[in-house]
Formats: structure tokens, sequence, C-alpha cells
């Protein structure tokens, strides 16, 4: 180590509430989802920690002044749900060997298949360390550090961390006027599914996009059933806390953005998006009634149609779901990386993230064949 960096010191903060806004703030940047207001909302609102499987424990790494130079939201997890970078066939192979999977380490935003930096602070090398030190002291069987960045993979490839790789849909604003500027890049038949979507899910509805202070108290009330609906459906029950969505709701202002349809007067289902610096990011969605294509209207079209308004040059919807290539959004590659200390296990592990990757590549390279832009031969 570099004399300059001989004095930083790695500890485990009980959790990012614990931790002084001001540090963590200065190095997290401008993604909201490392920010301390989501971190903290989610360990104060019990989302995280005692009963959940999440157990807080940030990695930080300070100076010799004691002022935080990096950090990693790490958690101590006990099963592996909540993740959406699938290693159940990982831990059941493990088990059969004798060992014991649970607790790993987890370098994560939970709940949450956004991809963003998670190696905070520009001291990707030192964090890296410190996770492997933890690791290992603590006879773990592995560290993960999902949904990074590409440049923090390298870094963990550097040091022998094994990648692993996805796929999501994620739309791009290439400065398109409005939402009709969007649709003639489209070959026509998509034009006019696209259209006639729209029409099914807008008829006899009302529609308000409310932002930050906009979104009241009978507003989350909504929200919140429409989550509860979703995540009852998908996960059993659902991840999040109904104080969670009050804790965001007063601490990130304009950063939340709520997609509602109104029947009546009366809201039938809401889509809560994070706006980010460049990225306008949907995470939650729910509804109290059946209504044709509303899904992608809450969702997908008036997401991009917001982004075309204000400038945002992409949209995350989330993960999986190839039905959102049809509608403009385009295959995008996911990273996460991967430390397995028992040699054996990693070289198992190794083989199969090789054949993973090549399959995920070739889908990639299908995917984008099936876009629905036209040429600029056609039409």
């Amino acid at each position: 180590m570099a004399d300059h960096e001989s004095h930083l010191i790695a500890k485990i903060a009980p959790g990012v509430s614990a931790v002084d806004p001001g540090q963590w703030g200065r190095i997290a940047g401008g993604n909201p989802f490392v920010g301390h207001a989501f971190l903290s909302a989610l360990e104060e609102s019990g989302s995280v920690g005692p009963g959940t499987g999440w157990s807080p424990a940030p990695v930080l790494v300070e100076d010799e002044h004691g002022r935080l130079a990096a950090a990693a939201p790490a958690y101590l997890k006990g099963h592996s749900q909540g993740e959406y970078v699938f290693d159940h066939g990982w831990a059941d192979a493990w088990e059969r060997a004798g060992g014991s999977y649970y607790p790993k380490l987890q370098v994560a935003v939970p709940f949450t298949p956004v991809p963003g930096p998670r190696l905070l602070g520009g001291r990707a090398q030192q964090l890296l360390a410190a996770l492997e030190a933890v690791t290992v002291q603590n006879q773990l069987s592995s560290a993960h550090v999902t949904f990074l960045e590409e440049e923090e993979a390298a870094e963990a490839g550097r040091r022998g961390w094994l990648e692993r790789h996805g796929i999501q849909y994620h739309w791009f604003n290439r400065g398109y006027r409005d939402f009709e500027d969007f649709l003639d890049t489209l070959a026509s038949r998509k034009r006019k599914a696209i259209r006639k979507e729209r029409a099914a899910a807008r008829a006899g509805l009302e529609f308000r996009a409310l932002r930050g202070g906009e979104i009241g108290p009978a507003e989350w009330d909504a929200m919140w059933r429409f989550y509860q609906d979703t995540g009852s459906r998908k996960w059993g029950r659902p991840y999040l806390t109904r104080s969670f969505f009050k804790a965001i709701g007063e601490t990130m202002g304009d950063r939340l953005l709520l997609f509602l349809a109104l029947r009546d007067g009366r809201p039938i289902a809401g889509a809560l998006n994070i706006v980010g610096p460049d990225a306008l990011y949907g995470r939650y969605w729910g509804a109290i009634e059946d209504v044709r294509f509303l899904h992608f209207e809450l969702s997908y079209y008036q997401a991009v149609e917001w982004a075309c308004r204000h400038g945002v040059k992409s949209v995350q919807a989330g993960a999986q779901g190839e039905h959102k290539l049809s509608r403009g959004y385009e295959p995008a590659i996911t990273r996460s990386v991967h430390f397995l200390p028992d040699p054996g296990f990693r070289r198992a592990v190794a083989d199969f993230l090789e054949q993973e990757r090549s399959a995920i590549a070739a889908e990639a390279r299908w995917l984008r064949e099936q876009l629905p832009y036209r040429s600029s031969s056609s039409e």
C-alpha cells in the first residue's frame, strides 16, 4: 500500500443511519439509491434489520483523521431473497458439500435491481480488500457486489473476483422532443400497437403526475395499497414497510415522482419513480382494479413521456421483462462480482459463469435484432 494510503482504516458500522449524513453524502455522489436518505430509510423503517435476513453492515474506510474516505453499503444476508441476482443453486451446492452458505456478505441496495455505484469514494481496491478480509475473518462462504458499475467490476476483476452478467431493458432518450417524436422512430406496426394500448388504458381514467411535496398522505396511502397488492402476488409479502414510504416522502423531496391513475377521482393504480441526475427509475407499481394495458401506461409510457419533456437521458424500469422490448426499451448488460474463498467452489462457479456470460452475450445480440425501431431505409 502506498504511503498516503497506509493510514487508511477499515471498519464496519451498525448501519448507514449511524454514519454522518454529510460524510456519506460527500462520497456517495448523485445516485439516489446509495444516498444516505434512501439507505437509512430502509433501516429506520424496519424494511432491513432484525427479522428480515438483511443485517446492515456497511464497510467504511477512514483516513488518518477519522474522515470517511470510502464506503460500501453491505449486509449480512441470511437468505438470497430481494437481490435479483439468483445464487440459490450455488447455495444448494455449498450446503450439499457440507458448508453453510448463509450468512453471506452482500453489497447491494436492498430490493433494488438498479445499476449504479456500489464502491463509493473512489478507493475501490481498499474497499474490495476490506470486503475480502471481512469474508475470510468471519469464515463466510462468499461476498457479492450486485448491480455495480462496469468500472467497478473491472476493479474487482483485477483482484480475481468472478464477474456475472444479466440483462435488463432500458429506454434511451435520443433527443426526442416529445412522445410522438419517439414513436416516429418505431416501425409503423409498433407505433399503431402502442397508440392502441395507450387509448385502451386511458379510457375513462384521469392521470396525474405528482412530484415531491405534491405527494400527500392520501397519495402515499394509495401507493402503499398498490405496492402491497403487487408485493403479495410476487413475493408472498411485501419487502418494504409503510413507514419506508413515509420516510422517503419526508427526506427525498423532488427526487420522487408518482404517476397516478384515477377513476371518478379515486386512485386505482400508481407507479412510483425516483429521479436521478440523468435517469428516471421506475421502482414500485400496483393497482386495485384490473385495467388492460394500464401497467404499460403508468410504468413505461408515462415515464418515457416525462423523460422526453424533461430531457432525461434514460428510463430504467426494473428487472426482467422482455415485453419491454416491443415498447422501445433496449437490452442492457448488468454486472455483479463474487468473491469465493474456497478454491474448489470458486472453480465450479467460474466454469458456470463463463458459460452463462457467453449465453447472455448471445441473447443480448438476438434481442437487439428484435428492437422495434425502423431502419433509415424503411417507411
